[in-house]
């Protein structure tokens, strides 16, 4: 089944005191539903595109698998009512996540939803070594400016986010555009372990807040740079700081904050007391 990311819809646009007839391209999104060895683990909203990528990062990035190598196969299956991305695991791994779903109060979406107890909810991440080559900050301008290129979906509706990855002296290497912001950068998990890329050689850039969750799949990616157009909350912060992760936001053409670990960032001095 072809699935379309987008389509045009009539409008009323009402200006300079008048209504007249009018279209607009919106987004599309399509229930998707993560099922693992037969079982649903998530269902979400989603673009309509790079399942296997969506369904391979999200199984990465919630430490279902640890590589890519363990998901045995991948079958995706369509219907009226959506998409099914069904993932079959190596049998180690099968019956870790056998026990893992015991502990599970429900399906989760986003990665905090559905769990038992606030202790589950609160990751223990592992730390990013600063081991990528450091960035001027002509690199984070052009970065943010390559991946809002890359964004045609957004450039039509105007209503979905975007994550990217880029690697230093090469430029862009994959941006994916979604109606969730985690799904953006789950896809482009997916696709950088399917290429068998090392997200530690490059930085990551994303067009919505900073979530806590985004920082966490970047931790869990080993990705220890994310440049974000908007602001993070302070857990995103805390977390970013924990996790050795230099964390850029409030990108604006040349100009840029800095909340953490600056030393990835040539020329940055320490940062500023509270």
């Amino acid at each position: 089944m072809t699935h379309s990311v987008s389509r045009s819809v009539g409008t009323l646009a009402f200006n300079g005191g008048t209504f007249r007839s009018d279209a607009r391209a919106v987004p599309e999104e399509t229930a998707v539903a993560i099922s693992v060895g037969g079982s649903t683990h998530a269902v979400m909203m989603a673009t309509p595109s790079h399942f296997r990528e969506l369904a391979v990062g999200l199984a990465l990035n919630e430490r279902i698998v640890e590589t890519a190598a363990e998901i045995e196969r991948v079958e995706i299956a369509s219907s009226d009512r959506g998409v099914d991305c069904r993932l079959w695991l190596c049998a180690a791994r099968a019956g870790e996540y056998t026990v893992r779903r015991r502990q599970m109060a429900g399906p989760v979406g986003c990665g905090l939803c559905g769990v038992e107890s606030l202790e589950l909810a609160q990751r223990v991440l592992p730390t990013v070594a600063i081991r990528a080559p450091q960035l001027a900050p002509a690199d984070i301008e052009a970065a943010i400016a390559a991946m809002s290129n890359a964004q045609g979906l957004s450039r039509l509706t105007r209503a979905v986010h975007a994550a990217a990855f880029h690697v230093t002296g090469q430029g862009l290497v994959v941006a994916r555009e979604d109606v969730g912001r985690h799904n953006a950068l789950d896809k482009v998990a997916g696709h950088l372990a399917e290429a068998g890329i090392d997200p530690a050689t490059g930085f990551l850039t994303i067009t919505s807040r900073v979530s806590v969750e985004l920082i966490q799949k970047a931790a869990v990616m080993g990705c220890g740079f994310i440049a974000a157009v908007s602001a993070p909350t302070a857990l995103a912060i805390r977390e970013a700081e924990a996790a050795g992760i230099t964390l850029v936001a409030v990108v604006r053409g040349a100009d840029f904050e800095v909340f953490t670990h600056p030393a990835r960032i040539a020329g940055a001095p320490p940062l500023p007391g509270p």
